[in-house]
């Protein structure tokens, strides 16, 4: 069973904070973004050439393989858009990182996210449509703004040790 899930918005440190979770833990680590595009090519490309359905078809399958396995495992921020995925995510233990705008600016900045090409602006938009799904599904919310992504990885894995969900 999956260790824990982490979702949230673009630029939140999903990836990164994960990563280190997994290697605290000594488990694995799984992006499922990064999985898409092992298998898929780019996600911008995937976006451009197929549209966003196509897309969030593959990620639905990916988030699905992810979670049946053993780790710690970060989704792309849009995952939870999917409702068979929401359904998926049940029984999970689901940790949200969030970000302030002003935090995230210089980390979305000339990124390859197709759905942020407007920017901070885009940004915005997007996680408000989408922070009421974040917070219906999360057993705990991390502010990941102003903060060592170390400390941050820490209070992760002492939050999962204490069971609490």
């Amino acid at each position: 069973m999956t260790v824990v899930v982490i979702i949230g918005a673009p630029g939140a440190g999903k990836t990164r904070i994960g990563r280190r979770v997994a290697k605290l833990l000594e488990v694995p680590f799984v992006d499922t973004d990064k999985r898409i595009v092992a298998s898929h090519g780019p996600i911008a490309e995937i976006f451009a050439h197929y549209g966003e359905p196509y897309f969030r078809t593959l990620e639905r399958a990916a988030v699905t393989a992810a979670l049946s396995e053993e780790a710690v495992v970060a989704l792309g921020a849009g995952a939870v858009l999917d409702s068979s995925t929401q359904q998926a995510l049940t029984g999970h233990r689901i940790m949200q990182l969030s970000v302030r705008a002003e935090a995230v600016e210089k980390r979305i900045a000339g990124g390859k996210r197709p759905l942020l090409a407007g920017g901070i602006a885009a940004w915005q938009s997007l996680v408000d449509a989408r922070q009421p799904i974040y917070d219906r599904l999360s057993h705990h919310t991390i502010d990941t703004s102003n903060r060592s992504l170390s400390a941050i990885a820490v209070e992760i894995v002492d939050w999962l040790r204490e069971g609490t969900a």
